[in-house]
């Protein structure tokens, strides 16, 4: 990991050339003054000097956007958050309207979605947000399509390395090889992601189209469980199981799920794995794919020459089509699944990433709105530092806080939002110092 400005310097401009101390002035030919001609000489040297790689007409090369930025940083304060203690506070209120609150902070069992439900797909989208810029950034400091290609091949193998670390933490005795980590899905798919840059939204559109139809197909054409299967064997509940052909996408009976009983054994494991208890599949990868493709069109479409008003149009109109075909799938085939990313998933999440999108492109970006987004992007300048703090050091914070301010303030029927947003306060402040130093860990 390398620590980077997350703006990248601007092109060096010719200036003018100086000369030694002492050293006397030429003398021309020329009636003009001694001024002119020093001038004209400037001129010349500039005319001969390389020029920089043409920009983007409205994006420079190496800018970000303020409002991608302002996104991711949302979405990271929310997953650090841990539901900001809501689902504690509601089951000792059972009786308010703290459950109904505390229901858009968890995640569905199954099938259907919640505010919690967009935290990942939202997360993924901005990754493929940011390979154009990344990519357009990355050739105007003369790197070559090879040399970039490689890059992201490293990188892609580094978040999944960093998702078995995080995964196999105390008390875990022994390296867990479980490949359903966010960091994980986005190692295994962004490579394919990066192959499309710059070729198209019709092919890329083509890819993403061939990404669902075929993994949805893998689904579809898997044998269903008998009658008499014992569906709790595989930690499925009555609610887990769907009816009529969508049985095809049930909690672990279903093509993913079978995969993964033949593909996590191969990894040496304290016991044979049998079933994931949330019903997640490593390939979750494959259709997630369709997640960043969108990420990666809505990218290029911003760092494009169309005027801010066409831009959020196809935004709008493209989150449209996705929300249309998404709940068409979910209402007759597909259903709407999560845990296991159904390509129903993946377009009515998609749609929800491109409405967030273009809201917060339109407010800091089109009408101005910067200052106020400035807490978020704190956060969303070092997105993968917030994320990897959250994992290792909230118990630590934690405990720290209760050691200099006493158990008191984290107890009684409020005390898990406390905690929560304490332990926030904590990880956010780090990430202002760190951006304040213009210090910002990537990968």
């Amino acid at each position: 990991m390398a620590m980077k400005d997350p703006v990248s310097t601007t092109q060096p401009q010719s200036g003018p050339i100086l000369k030694p101390l002492g050293a006397k002035p030429a003398v021309t030919l020329s009636d003009k003054p001694a001024k002119d001609a020093a001038k004209d000489r400037e001129k010349e040297k500039d005319k001969a000097s390389p020029k920089p790689p043409a920009a983007a007409k409205d994006v420079k090369v190496g800018t970000r956007l303020t409002s991608v930025d302002a996104y991711r940083g949302l979405v990271m304060l929310l997953m650090a958050s841990a539901g900001f203690g809501f689902r504690a506070v509601a089951k000792s209120l059972p009786d308010s309207w703290w459950p109904t609150i505390a229901q858009q902070f968890t995640h569905v069992e199954w099938q259907g979605c919640a505010v919690w439900d967009l935290i990942q797909p939202s997360f993924m989208f901005l990754v493929g947000v940011a390979v154009p810029f990344s990519y357009a950034a990355r050739r105007a400091q003369g790197r070559s399509y090879l040399a970039i290609l490689g890059h992201a091949a490293v990188r892609c193998a580094i978040l999944v390395l960093l998702a078995i670390l995080l995964s196999s933490q105390l008390p875990h005795t022994q390296t867990e090889f479980v490949f359903t980590n966010v960091l994980a899905q986005i190692g295994l798919g962004y490579l394919f992601v990066f192959l499309l840059v710059n070729r198209g939204p019709i092919l890329q559109t083509l890819a993403l189209v061939a990404v669902l139809g075929g993994y949805g197909y893998l689904f579809y054409q898997h044998p269903l469980p008998g009658p008499d299967f014992d569906y709790a064997a595989v930690g499925a509940q009555a609610e887990d199981v769907l009816p009529g052909k969508q049985g095809h996408w049930s909690k672990n009976t279903n093509f993913a799920a079978d995969v993964d009983r033949k593909f996590l054994n191969l990894f040496p494991r304290k016991e044979p794995f049998q079933f994931n208890p949330a019903g997640y599949c490593t390939l979750n990868f494959v259709p997630s794919i369709a997640t960043m493709l969108l990420g990666l069109m809505a990218g290029e479409l911003l760092r494009g020459a169309q005027t801010q008003r066409r831009k959020l149009l196809w935004l709008v109109l493209g989150g449209a089509v996705c929300l249309a075909v998404g709940l068409g799938l979910g209402l007759t085939i597909v259903p709407i699944v999560k845990k296991i990313w159904t390509p129903s998933w993946a377009l009515v999440s998609g749609a929800a990433a491109l409405w967030l999108l273009a809201a917060m492109y339109w407010v800091i970006d089109v009408r101005g709105f910067r200052r106020l987004a400035y807490p978020l992007v704190v956060v969303g300048a070092n997105s993968i530092l917030m994320y990897l703090m959250s994992s290792l050091m909230a118990g630590w914070i934690f405990t720290n806080l209760k050691i200099t301010f006493g158990a008191a303030p984290f107890e009684g029927t409020y005390g898990p939002v406390v905690h929560s947003v304490a332990v926030l306060a904590v990880l956010w402040t780090i990430c202002f110092w760190l951006y304040r130093q213009r210090v910002f860990i990537k990968i």
